[in-house]
């Protein structure tokens, strides 16, 4: 049981140890100034963060060419539409023209004729 409490003792010791090396520099003596050398810590740690964002915006940049070229090269690859062959007309007779000439002109009097009760109705004088 004295064991185990002594290796809990170290272990515990060990953690704040390493919690103290962390925070303050490897050595202090009369030269070192540790606000400085902490200073000097955040510093570089601020470049290194700065260096890493550059890296990451580079390579979005690189990544966004890449899917424009690959876009690009997939719309050139893409086979054109076929044109559609011209529509020849129908070939009639001059009986079978002339019918549809008078269907078409019927067809035509009798809108206007339509459009023309429309156009009374809203022309009658107002009540």
């Amino acid at each position: 049981m004295t064991a185990v409490r002594a290796l809990l003792a170290v272990a515990v010791l060990a953690a704040a140890g390493s919690a103290q090396a962390q925070s303050s520099p490897p050595y202090i003596g009369a030269t070192v100034d540790p606000h400085r050398y902490q200073a000097d810590q955040h510093r570089y740690e601020i470049d290194r963060l700065r260096a890493q964002a550059d890296q990451r915006e580079a390579f979005a940049r690189q990544l966004q060419l890449e899917t424009r070229l690959n876009r690009l090269g997939i719309e050139a690859a893409r086979q054109p539409d076929p044109m559609p062959p011209p529509a020849w007309r129908a070939l009639r007779s001059p009986e079978e023209e002339r019918a549809l000439r008078e269907a078409a002109t019927e067809r035509r009097r009798a809108a206007t004729a339509g459009l023309g009760q429309i156009d009374a109705w809203l022309d009658r004088p107002a009540r």
